[in-house]
């Protein structure tokens, strides 16, 4: 299951390094274009899949290329840490613009890497990697010290760790029914109420998740 594979070489180079102080050596990054090109949209993980850390998932993906997919689970939080501790341990000080802030689990590939996935509404932040006009994602320290100054994006979830898929790894999984995709709501995506989201999710697409519930032991 995503996750279990990293990306591969060109792909998680586009990947920056975790709250990296000074500018990393990739910039300018994008995303790359394939003919099934699923950058920007949410994956719905189907129940049965069989892989309990990404069952009722719904990952964000970040780039997909037919060198792998990189994404970040959305509605999931690591237990019993928040955003200022995360800020704590990294030297930064806190304020009014991270208290009350969850840190999700991004995936389970590199779980002491850290993101922001944010509104396209930020500065230029090195190592950006903008995914389309309405997300983006960066991982330097600028953003966290901006966030907990109030001066951050206006919508913005961090994380910690991601999911990697390798090369056809996902198109894999997809033709074995274990994702949906659907496209990307800033609602559902940034929504505090990380609960809610799978469900929200699947009602995006017309579809009832108590039937979906009942009929997707095979998927």
């Amino acid at each position: 299951m995503g996750g279990n594979h990293i990306c591969g070489k060109s792909l998680k180079d586009r990947i920056p390094l975790v709250w990296v102080r000074s500018r990393p050596h990739h910039q300018g990054m994008t995303t790359a274009d394939t003919p099934q090109d699923l950058t920007g949209k949410l994956l719905i993980a189907m129940p049965g899949m069989g892989d309990p850390r990404f069952e009722h998932t719904v990952v964000f993906l970040c780039a997909h290329s037919d060198e792998g997919a990189m994404g970040l689970i959305v509605n999931k939080r690591v237990p019993a840490i928040a955003l200022d501790d995360l800020l704590g341990q990294l030297e930064i000080a806190t304020g009014d613009g991270s208290h009350g802030h969850a840190v999700h689990f991004g995936g389970p590939v590199e779980g002491a890497r850290g993101f922001v996935l944010h509104s396209g509404d930020a500065p230029d932040y090195p190592g950006t990697l903008q995914v389309d006009k309405g997300f983006a994602m960066t991982a330097t320290r600028d953003i966290l010290v901006d966030i907990a100054r109030g001066d951050g994006p206006d919508n913005t979830l961090a994380a910690l760790g991601y999911s990697g898929w390798g090369p056809g790894q996902l198109e894999n999984e997809l033709r074995q029914n274990a994702w949906l995709t659907v496209d990307a709501d800033t609602a559902i995506v940034f929504d505090p109420d990380d609960r809610s989201k799978w469900v929200r999710a699947l009602k995006s697409l017309g579809i009832d998740p108590l039937v979906l519930s009942s009929d997707g032991g095979s998927a």
